[in-house]
């Protein structure tokens, strides 16, 4: 005898679910087997998992739109934080800035290289130092650096940590929907067990063959293991 197998994605709950729901609906009231409170719990649950489903693309989706634009803030961030230290350091190499000041900034006054940017942390980090570094050095008597002038780096520092902020939330947002929409489905899978229990258990006097056929008409999905021999229809003289 096939085992059967419950849905193992949100598409074939759907249809599980869906299918029938639409057979008992098609039945006169005297027809219809299934219990009342098992196909009302079907037809609610159906209205919760398909809103939940939405809620959780929504969500996603804001979350991609939302990251193509900080992918792009992140960009700006990283070029004008790089291109201030660039500038600064060839103003020490020139002479035009005592290499001592570069304290101010957290580097070291001997390496004249671009620290590592790769990450929002180091982003996050440099970016600040280069900010309090320039401030505390103006304050020290020193001239300011143009193209890019500190403000400007503040500026896409600032949106920077904005929108950082920003795509916590929608990652956040996501999650919560994903998590929802998993314990959701915990729900749904004893459901559908629940109406596919009471269809088997209405159809089990049959022969096997209009078991599984009658069963399968109400969306029961059937597997047969390997080597196991498929059920035929019987014939008149059975």
């Amino acid at each position: 005898m096939p085992y059967r197998r419950l849905p193992n994605t949100d598409q074939a709950r759907l249809r599980a679910l869906r299918t029938v729901i639409q057979k008992e609906e098609k039945l006169g009231f005297d027809s219809r087997f299934i219990s009342f409170k098992t196909v009302i719990d079907a037809k609610n649950f159906l209205t919760v998992f398909e809103k939940q489903q939405l809620h959780y693309r929504q969500a996603l989706e804001n979350q991609i739109n939302a990251n193509k634009r900080y992918q792009q803030i992140i960009y700006n961030a990283r070029l004008y934080i790089s291109h201030f230290i660039q500038v600064f350091n060839l103003s020490v190499i020139r002479g035009d800035i005592k290499k001592e000041h570069k304290l101010f900034y957290q580097l070291d006054p001997e390496i004249h290289n671009v620290p590592d940017l790769s990450t929002e942390n180091d982003l996050l980090h440099w970016g600040k130092c280069i900010i309090d570094g320039e401030n505390e050095r103006i304050r020290n008597g020193g001239l300011p650096i143009y193209n890019p002038a500190i403000a400007k780096v503040k500026v896409h520092y600032e949106i920077f940590k904005e929108y950082k902020y920003t795509q916590k939330i929608h990652q956040q947002a996501t999650t919560r929907q994903w998590e929802e929409l998993v314990q959701l489905r915990i729900t749904g899978d004893k459901i559908i067990k629940d109406l596919w229990d009471e269809i088997e258990a209405h159809f089990q006097d049959l022969h096997p063959y209009y078991k599984l056929e009658r069963c399968k008409e109400y969306g029961v999905v059937y597997y047969y293991r390997k080597g196991e021999p498929e059920i035929t229809k019987p014939s008149d003289s059975e």
